[in-house]
């Protein structure tokens, strides 16, 4: 989502300032968009135009592929795939739905479609892509069918006590990372919007300090800064300036 926004209309739910420094025209080509589930904050109607002519092959839950239609975009380069469907990607990859704890809608109307998290498979490596998910056993269901994972993006932020079941809280995180069985964990969902009432940087430092209690790896890159799986995992405190 690479507008200042994540509602219908532009004076809801804006972005954390500075947080919209990477954006579309950031991007060359992309060669596989994924797509988790269709809440604004994550399925952006004006981002997806911009895009468009950039995207070689865009998979998504189950029904997203209905908003993709109506908004113009080729069916044949859109892949659903309901719960442990897989498809197969260029250069020998691999990509599965796998289950989530959220719910999918936009306006009024919620449930029309499907929510996901993903597991990407390369000849090298295997990763988790959790999408928004409340904790529940689906996580080490997950890291035991696939056995184990070389990293996950796992969201760590827009909790609350009267929403358990659909976000995690960052201690939360730090169990799923171990239900998982990953080698390291990038906490994501917690820097861009304000979904929720805490301040925006006590689910990292929420996620941070459990983490290095539990003596887990983990990863905490800039905006725009380059993770690269099992060589470099950046590890600064950059919302505090170090």
């Amino acid at each position: 989502v690479f507008i200042g926004y994540a509602a219908p209309f532009s004076n809801m739910v804006k972005a954390f300032e500075g947080a919209d420094k990477f954006g579309v025209n950031d991007f060359k080509t992309i060669d596989v968009l994924v797509l988790t589930h269709d809440h604004y904050d994550h399925l952006d109607y004006h981002t997806l135009l911009k895009l468009k002519p950039k995207v070689s092959k865009i998979v998504c839950s189950l029904g997203v592929a209905s908003h993709l239609i109506f908004w113009g975009f080729n069916p044949d380069i859109i892949t659903q795939l309901d719960w442990w469907q897989d498809t197969t990607l260029p250069d020998g990859m691999k990509i599965t739905a796998t289950p989530a704890r959220h719910f999918s809608g936009r306006s009024l109307k919620r449930a029309q479609t499907l929510w996901s998290s993903f597991v990407l498979e390369t000849p090298k490596h295997r990763i988790f892509l959790g999408g928004d998910s409340g904790y529940g056993t689906h996580f080490k269901d997950i890291g035991d069918h696939f056995g184990g994972f070389d990293f996950a993006l796992l969201e760590c932020g827009q909790y609350n006590q009267k929403w358990p079941m659909i976000h995690m809280a960052p201690e939360q995180t730090v169990q799923a990372h171990i239900d998982l069985n990953t080698k390291v964990s990038m906490p994501v969902h917690w820097g861009k919007f304000g979904l929720a009432y805490h301040p925006w940087t006590e689910p990292i430092e929420r996620f941070t300090a459990a983490a290095d209690t539990a003596t887990i790896n983990y990863t905490t890159p800039l905006i725009g800064e380059q993770v690269v799986i099992g060589k470099h995992y950046p590890k600064s405190k950059w919302w505090k300036g170090v």
